[in-house]
């Protein structure tokens, strides 16, 4: 795995994060407890801060960067993901704010600035434009989302129970590796 500083600033992980050996994880990147990281993720915390909250989980291909600080804005746009969190695969997130509890459709797209808030789910392919909030408690689709309906009690339930089973998982990951 190719976890490696920028301009001396390390990502930061303790042992119960699972980092699959093909990622990249460059600079200021947080992991917190029982993150998953899966093949072929990059995580870029170049040029400002990444943070991924407790038991999200990043699956495969999903590339996560940030933007820069300016004097037009002097914060950037850093990418901070909540917890229990899922990114389906090939996503895309850039420079945004994910609450906790949510679940990001495979090949969907969150811009700059975006910000989703907690309990919801963005459809795959979906896309996020910058600046664009999305409310707690709904179901988001198209490109750009749309609002399409209220999140059922099932489908709120999914969102928790998928961070568990991607713990699991990593677990399972993580027992193999030391044994």
């Amino acid at each position: 795995m190719a976890i490696r500083p920028y301009k001396g600033v390390y990502p930061d992980y303790n042992d119960s994060v699972f980092i699959d050996n093909s990622a990249v994880i460059v600079g200021d990147v947080h992991l917190n407890d029982d993150v998953s990281i899966w093949p072929l993720v990059a995580a870029r915390g170049d040029v400002n801060t990444i943070r991924i909250g407790a038991r999200s989980n990043i699956q495969d291909g999903t590339v996560l960067h940030v933007s820069r600080k300016s004097p037009r804005k002097p914060e950037g746009s850093p990418l901070i993901i909540g917890d229990d969190v899922t990114v389906g695969h090939k996503c895309m997130l850039h420079g945004c704010q994910l609450g906790n509890r949510i679940l990001v459709g495979m090949a969907a797209i969150v811009m700059d600035d975006a910000v989703v808030e907690d309990d919801v789910i963005i459809g795959a392919g979906s896309l996020v434009p910058p600046g664009k909030t999305l409310q707690s408690g709904y179901l988001y689709v198209g490109s750009p989302v749309k609002q399409a309906r209220p999140l059922t009690a099932e489908e709120k339930a999914f969102l928790v129970a998928s961070a568990e089973n991607y713990v699991v998982l990593k677990n399972e990951y993580l027992e193999e590796a030391n044994a």
